[in-house]
C-alpha cells in the first residue's frame, strides 16, 4: 500500500486536528472502503452507497498500509513506528484483536495468494518482513536496497517486487537510480535488481495488473546532470511510471507523465481497473490524476524498435527507438486524460478504482474525491471525511512544501528533491549558488534553521534565506512572503526519527564503544554533542576537480546521519566507512588513520545511532 511521511513523534497539531488520508483498500464488491488516516491513528470505514463514514477504528500508531484478508473478515494494518506493529482488525468487532511485530516504519502490506503469508516493507530497516499468519509469528527478514515503500506479488506468489524509495550507492557514479528488488519468496532472497533509468528515484507505489502480466511503479525521473538553469520541458525534473513485464521480470520501458508545457509533479498512487484496461496515477504535487489507456500504451510501446535500420521509423517522431521514450514528453498524447481535482481536494495520494469510479484520498484536505473516469465529461464529487479544520501555520507550510502549484508549470515541489519531510533524494545537483559545473549532494533540511549557514559551502547565511532563494531559483516563481514563512515554520517543527540502529531505544555495546572512539578521533571538536556541529566551515580534503582547493565546507549536523547518505559534499562516499577511511587520507575530517578496523566499526556504529 501507499506510504505516508510521518514524524516521530508527530507534531501535536497534526495528531489532534488532521486525518491525512493516505492509503485505501476496498472490499471485492466495492461497497466498503477502508481509509488509513496517517496523522490520526485511525482507519475509517466508508460506505460507497451512502458516501459516508460508518465506523472509526482506533490504532496504536499511524496506519501506513492496509490489506484485507481473503474472506474479508479481517483488516491487516501496518502501524508505522520505530518498533512497528501489524494490527489485525476484526471487522465484525471493529477493533484490534491481534498484533505482529514488524520493523522500523512498517508499510505496504501484501498478502500471499493463499492468505498464509504477509509481506511487510520496513522502510528504515531496509528490509521486508515475512510473517506467517497461521503460525502467528514473523518467519524472516529479507534485506533490500534502501527504504522499501511499496510492494506487489506476482500472481503465482513466486516473486515479490519491492520498490526502493532511494538508491543506495554513490551520487557521483555514471548511473544513479533507485531499483525494484525482486525477492524469491520461497528462498527468501533477492534474486534480481531492476534498475530504473538514470535519475530515477522517489519510488512511491507499485501495483500488479489484474491479469498478473505487468507491474507499474510511480517515480521521479530527475535530470540531475544538467545545471538548474530552467524548468521548461522537464529540464530539472520529470515525473514517470515504469512498466515491468512480470513473466520476464524485466523493465518494458519508462513513460513520462508530464506534458510538454505542464509538469505532473510527484506521481504517487497507482490503481488498475478490474479488466486492466485503465491505469490511474495520482499527482500529489499538481492535485490531479492521469487516466491512461493501458492496452493502447502497450501497443504503442511494442511498435517502437530497439534500434533503427536505414530508412526505418518516423523521422518526425519524438520516440524513434525504445531508448527515446523516457525523454518523450508527448508520448501519452491521445492515450491519457489528466483530470484536475476540485480546489477542495488537495494532496492526492492513494487511489483505487471501483468499476469506473476512481476514489482518491487527499492528504491535505481530509477528503475523498470521486469521479467516473469513463465519463465523456467527468465531474468530481468531494466528500469530507471529518470536520473541516483550518490549516495551522505549520500545516500550511507542509502543504506549500509539497505543492507544485507554486512552481513554474508544476514540474516539481520542494518535496521532489527533499522527500520524507525535508530529507534527501541522494542526488548531486548543480545549483547556481556557486557557479556551473560543480554539483553538490543534496542536504537534509532537518535542523537547517538551527544550524546556519545553509548549503554545502554556506552561500546562504540562514535557512530562511535559502527557503526564499529556493522559491525563486528552483521553483522559478515569486510567492507572497506568507508562503516562505509557513515553510519556515514547517521545517522548524521537523523532529529527528529515532535511528534503526538503536537497541531498545539506546546505544548498542558497539555504539557505546564508538562514542569513546568519537572523542579519541577528535570528531567532537567539530561535531560537539547537542547539534553535533560547531557551525564552522573547514577544508576537509575532499574538493573535486570542479572546486577550488581553498573551498571551505560547512560542518553538517550528524543527527540522522544514518539516513542522509551518500556522504560528503559530492556524494562520493556511499558509506560512513568510506568517509572515515578511503575518503579521509589526511585525517582532515577526523583523526581516523590510526584507528584499528574494530575501532572504525565501533565509530560507524555510533554515528549511525545518532
Amino acid at each position: 500500500m501507499l506510504w505516508s511521511s510521518v514524524l516521530w513523534p508527530a507534531p501535536t497539531h497534526a495528531r489532534e486536528a488532521y486525518l491525512s488520508p493516505a492509503a485505501l483498500v476496498a472490499t471485492q464488491d466495492g461497497r466498503t472502503l477502508f481509509v488509513a488516516c496517517a496523522t490520526a491513528d485511525r482507519v475509517l470505514r466508508f460506505d460507497t452507497a451512502t458516501r459516508s463514514v460508518t465506523a472509526i477504528i482506533s490504532l496504536p500508531d499511524p496506519p501506513l498500509g492496509l490489506v484485507l484478508s481473503a474472506d474479508e473478515t479481517r483488516l491487516l494494518v501496518t502501524c508505522g513506528a520505530p518498533a512497528s506493529q501489524v494490527c489485525v482488525v476484526d471487522l465484525a468487532q471493529q477493533r484490534v484483536t491481534a498484533t505482529y511485530r514488524a520493523g522500523h516504519t512498517a508499510m505496504a502490506p501484501v498478502l500471499s495468494p493463499d492468505g498464509k503469508l504477509l509481506y511487510v516493507c520496513n522502510r528504515f530497516d531496509d528490509d521486508v518482513s515475512i510473517i506467517d499468519l497461521e503460525l502467528q509469528r514473523p518467519l524472516r527478514r529479507v534485506k533490500v536496497q534502501r527504504e522499501p515503500v511499496a510492494a506487489g506479488l506476482t500472481r503465482d506468489g513466486r516473486f515479490l517486487l519491492v520498490a526502493n524509495l532511494l538508491h543506495a550507492g554513490r551520487a557521483d557514479a555514471d548511473h544513479v537510480a533507485s531499483s525494484v528488488s525482486v525477492i524469491d519468496t520461497a528462498a527468501g532472497t533477492v534474486v534480481k535488481e531492476l534498475s530504473l533509468p538514470n535519475g530515477s528515484g522517489l519510488l512511491k507505489d507499485l501495483r500488479v495488473s489484474p491479469d498478473g502480466k505487468y507491474a507499474v511503479v510511480s517515480h521521479i525521473l530527475a535530470r540531475y546532470p544538467l545545471p538548474t538553469t530552467q524548468l521548461d520541458r522537464g529540464w530539472m525534473s520529470t515525473n514517470a511510471k515504469t512498466i515491468i513485464d512480470l513473466e520476464r521480470l524485466e523493465i518494458v520501458n519508462t513513460v513520462l507523465l508530464d506534458s510538454v508545457d505542464s509538469g505532473a509533479a510527484n506521481p504517487r498512487g497507482v490503481a488498475w481497473s478490474a479488466d486492466g484496461a485503465t491505469l490511474v496515477v495520482t499527482h500529489a504535487g499538481t492535485h490531479e490524476i492521469s487516466v491512461i489507456n493501458f492496452p493502447a500504451l502497450l501497443d504503442k510501446l511494442a511498435k517502437i524498435p530497439a534500434t533503427l535500420e536505414a530508412g526505418q521509423g518516423d523521422p518526425y517522431a519524438a520516440s524513434r527507438v525504445q531508448a527515446d521514450v523516457p525523454n518523450d514528453l508527448s508520448f501519452l498524447v491521445g492515450l491519457r486524460r489528466r483530470l484536475k481535482l476540485p480546489e477542495t481536494d488537495r494532496g492526492p495520494r492513494a487511489v483505487l478504482l471501483v468499476g469506473n469510479l476512481a476514489y482518491v484520498a487527499n492528504y491535505f484536505s481530509d477528503t475523498l474525491a470521486v469521479v467516473d473516469v469513463a465519463a465523456e465529461y467527468p465531474k468530481w464529487t468531494s466528500i469530507r471525511l471529518g470536520p473541516e479544520t483550518p490549516m495551522s501555520e505549520i500545516r500550511k507550510g507542509e502543504f506549500y512544501f509539497h505543492d507544485a502549484g507554486i512552481c513554474f508549470q508544476g514540474w516539481q515541489s520542494c518535496a521532489t528533491c527533499h522527500p520524507g519531510d525535508g530529507r534527501v533524494d541522494a542526488l548531486n545537483w548543480d545549483l547556481l549558488n556557486d557557479g556551473i559545473g560543480n554539483p553538490k549532494n543534496n542536504k537534509s533540511l532537518l535542523l537547517s534553521h538551527r544550524t546556519p549557514p545553509a548549503m554545502s559551502i554556506g552561500v546562504r547565511e540562514t535557512a530562511e534565506m535559502a527557503v526564499r532563494a529556493g522559491i525563486r531559483h528552483i521553483l522559478f516563481t515569486v510567492q507572497p512572503e506568507e508562503v516562505a514563512v509557513a515553510m519556515d515554520g514547517y521545517l522548524q517543527a521537523l523532529k529527528p526519527v529515532p535511528s534503526p540502529h538503536l537497541v531498545n531505544g539506546g546505544l548498542s555495546p558497539a555504539a557505546r564503544r564508538g562514542e569513546r572512539v568519537f572523542r579519541k578521533a577528535n570528531c567532537h571538536s567539530c561535531h560537539p554533542a547537542g547539534l553535533f556541529t560547531d557551525l564552522q566551515p573547514y577544508a576537509v580534503g575532499t574538493p573535486s576537480a570542479w572546486e577550488k582547493p581553498t573551498d571551505l565546507f560547512d560542518t553538517p549536523t550528524l543527527i540522522e546521519l544514518w539516513r542522509t547518505g551518500p556522504y560528503l559534499h559530492d556524494g562520493s562516499a556511499a558509506t560512513l566507512r568510506e568517509v572515515l577511511t578511503t575518503r579521509n587520507p589526511s585525517d582532515q575530517h577526523g583523526e581516523t588513520s590510526g584507528l584499528s578496523p574494530g575501532e572504525i566499526d565501533d565509530l560507524v556504529a555510533y554515528l549511525l545511532s545518532l
